[in-house]
């Protein structure tokens, strides 16, 4: 969804990285705003840029270390939406490595258009690693096509896919991990998108996809199920596509949240996990206000929901009961400052919020 119109502030970050893909940065002292850090770039050495997912490693296995930050780029070096194929592992002192580098033609399994890793980004307790593709060939949205669900081992290799007529265009993911059984669901922006050429349409849905899990067998997809459906969504030259973004589940799972983009709202499916139909677009919890093209969405430990927004670079903290409490801004670069910054988020108790900022392509820390 990053805006062509921007300049990437990356040049001086690109000279950091060294030819083996890996290096550490001591940039956390750097301020730019008061209670903002800059953790590290996320631009590999292949040069892939446009960070969008943020997923935290909660349990050490294989190559993944407790407590790091993953990230997934959207973006080829050239710029190019939907074609990006890196996921790094930063940790929260700095350090850079490279997790994934995912080869479109070396696939276990279908996904149609290959590869162009989306906010879409999970690691399992199991440490199992998933991450959505909304794949084009030319970063445009006419040649966006369906995608699929990567699932990679604990060391960044992609072993098997999610695929299918209920995934189409995966664009963010929450997870419910039991341990041995997981719910993934995922925000799909691909329904009728393309067609509908540059014209809302109302297809865009949240599918609910429902895994078992162990350490030393890959997930088996027991179902998928529709639970939201009829949102909003629009293809832009400038955005490949707007729709429903970021989800959240609310502490005792009876809620889903869901940053219904265009309509500057936050909504709830109810009964999320064991709902057989679709709840639509949800019950409003808040609208207008201080959201403006909600994207990226988590819950603080407190319970708030927390949203980003896509078209002035604010974070909004919102209550269950639909109060917005506060906005803060994180991004404030670019003309109007903030268009198409901010993507994923995580928080972390005791720590804040790390975030991925598209404008200077790295990893940051609101306290």
């Amino acid at each position: 969804m990053k805006r062509f119109d921007k300049v990437k502030a990356c040049a001086a970050v690109v000279a950091m990285v060294v030819a083996c893909g890996v290096f550490a940065t001591a940039q956390g002292s750097r301020r730019h705003t008061p209670g903002i850090s800059v953790v590290s770039s996320t631009i590999p050495a292949n040069g892939d840029l446009n960070p969008y997912g943020v997923a935290r490693v909660l349990e050490s296995s294989g190559a993944l270390v407790e407590g790091n930050i993953l990230v997934s780029n959207f973006n080829d070096s050239a710029n190019l939406q939907g074609t990006g194929t890196t996921i790094v592992q930063i940790t929260p002192a700095g350090g850079f490595s490279l997790f994934a580098q995912i080869d479109p033609a070396n696939l276990p399994g279908p996904c149609p258009g290959g590869v162009g890793l989306t906010t879409a980004l999970a690691v399992l307790k199991t440490g199992w690693v998933i991450v959505g593709s909304l794949p084009t060939t030319d970063g445009t949205f006419a040649t966006a096509q369906a995608g699929c669900l990567l699932v990679l081992d604990n060391n960044g290799n992609v072993v098997e896919t999610f695929y299918g007529s209920l995934i189409n265009g995966p664009w963010d993911m929450a997870t419910l991990d039991s341990g041995t059984s997981v719910n993934l669901f995922v925000s799909n922006v691909l329904n009728g998108t393309v067609a509908g050429n540059g014209n809302v349409v109302h297809g865009g849905t949240v599918v609910r996809l429902t895994l078992n899990v162990t350490r030393t067998t890959m997930p088996s997809l027991q179902s998928m199920t529709v639970v939201g459906s009829g949102f909003a969504e629009v293809t832009s030259a400038s955005a490949v596509v707007i729709g429903p973004t970021g989800l959240g589940i609310n502490g005792n799972a009876s809620l889903l949240y869901v940053a219904d983009s265009l309509n500057n709202r936050v909504a709830a499916i109810p009964d999320p996990v064991f709902r057989t139909t679709s709840a639509g677009t949800g019950a409003t919890v808040s609208q207008g206000g201080s959201l403006n093209d909600p994207l990226g969405l988590t819950i603080s430990p407190g319970g708030d929901i927390l949203t980003v927004n896509g078209n002035n670079g604010y974070m909004v903290t919102t209550t269950p009961d639909g109060n917005q409490i506060s906005k803060q801004l994180l991004d404030s670069n670019g003309d109007p400052p903030g268009v198409g910054a901010l993507f994923g988020l995580v928080p972390v108790a005791g720590q804040g919020v790390y975030y991925v900022d598209d404008d200077t392509n790295t990893l940051n820390l609101f306290e």
